[in-house]
């Protein structure tokens, strides 16, 4: 037997199926505690943007079921519907200018017992307005250590009373109370956002503008040191490793002139001292080229001067037979080698 299914599910559906369907953006939204009129009053005040439609969670997993074939990934978005009072948003808005604006649309308020906490609730160190008495030991409960200066209650360290995740109890949520602290926001709590295929979920779509430009910074930063410490050159790295070989020559050179001076002073030394003695071998080459007329004019001199002395000292020499003298012979000797050779 078959279960009966009215028509106006039926309708629900078919209306969820043809906005899944047409509408590009698509977002989960939680209205957990979130009261009714307030709802009415933000439903109202985005409708030009936003289109939210309240369904049962049945009824908009059969619609996603249904689409599933031509919106790649969209039946994803079936692990947002389990923990939460769901409606689906529709908008042509990109994923996160929707995320911001429903952010800017939300108010603080106390927490209640039950709920949820979003973050880590902390109490922070310091004095409070508090006057000494019962509160001292609701604090010890709680886990907070105090103490008593100047007539005021002190909280020595920051502690925390509820975690992320965890259900608040009634004692937590009078003690934030106590403290001022109002951790839960009224608005219309986004969990995820379908977009061109991709699920963007709360903590990904909560970050703001400012760190998310400081991550592109420091991406582009480790990149660029990257890039530079396994010299890549590009046009961002090309002059910052040019300035890096730079300085690493400088580097190695101011290690290296001490030894360089030791090795090449003797040679800038010696090199003049070698050009004076080859400039004195010359000159006195030279000089010795110029007295060699002089010599052999001289040769004789001396050689008449001994021979003169030798015929002081010596008695007159004999003619031989034939009628020459030694001297004579000698004379005659030394005519026959000059005309040999002068070739005659």
């Amino acid at each position: 037997m078959k279960a009966h299914v009215s028509d106006k599910k039926k309708k629900k559906v078919t209306e969820l199926v043809k906005d899944l369907q047409s509408e590009p953006i698509i977002g989960i939204i939680d209205l957990t505690s979130l009261p009714s009129a307030q709802f009415q009053k933000i439903k109202h005040k985005l409708r030009k943007d936003f289109k939210v439609v309240v369904a049962k969670k049945s009824l908009i997993k059969i619609a996603i079921e249904k689409v599933k074939d031509s919106k790649k990934g969209i039946e994803k978005l079936d692990a947002y519907l389990e923990n939460a009072m769901p409606a689906i948003l529709f908008t042509k808005q990109d994923a996160f200018k929707v995320a911001k604006s429903l952010s800017k649309n939300k108010s603080s308020t106390a927490a209640k017992p039950g709920q949820i906490a979003p973050k880590d609730l902390n109490v922070p160190e310091g004095p409070t307005a508090f006057a000494p008495g019962p509160i001292i030991g609701e604090l010890g409960a709680a886990g907070i250590k105090a103490s008593i200066e100047n007539g005021k209650v002190i909280i020595k360290e920051e502690s925390t009373i509820v975690k992320k995740g965890e259900e608040i109890t009634q004692s937590q949520a009078d003690m934030l109370a106590k403290f001022g602290i109002e951790p839960m926001e009224i608005g219309l709590n986004i969990t995820a956002i379908y977009q061109d295929g991709n699920i963007f979920d709360s903590e990904v779509l909560s970050i703001d503008d400012a760190e998310y430009l400081n991550r592109i910074k420091l991406a582009a930063t480790e990149a660029l040191n990257l890039a530079v410490f396994v010299v890549y050159p590009t046009k961002e790295t090309v002059e910052i490793l040019l300035q890096k070989a730079e300085r690493e020559k400088l580097s190695i050179e101011s290690k290296l002139p001490a030894e360089e001076t030791l090795k090449e002073e003797p040679k800038t030394e010696e090199q003049p001292v070698e050009q004076k003695t080859e400039d004195k071998v010359e000159e006195k080459s030279t000089q010795d080229s110029d007295k060699e007329p002089e010599v052999k004019d001289e040769a004789p001199k001396t050689q008449g001067k001994e021979e003169d002395q030798k015929s002081e000292e010596k008695p007159l020499e004999t003619k031989d037979q034939s009628g020459y003298s030694e001297d004579s012979a000698k004379k005659a000797e030394q005519l026959l080698d000059q005309l040999k050779q002068d070739n005659i």
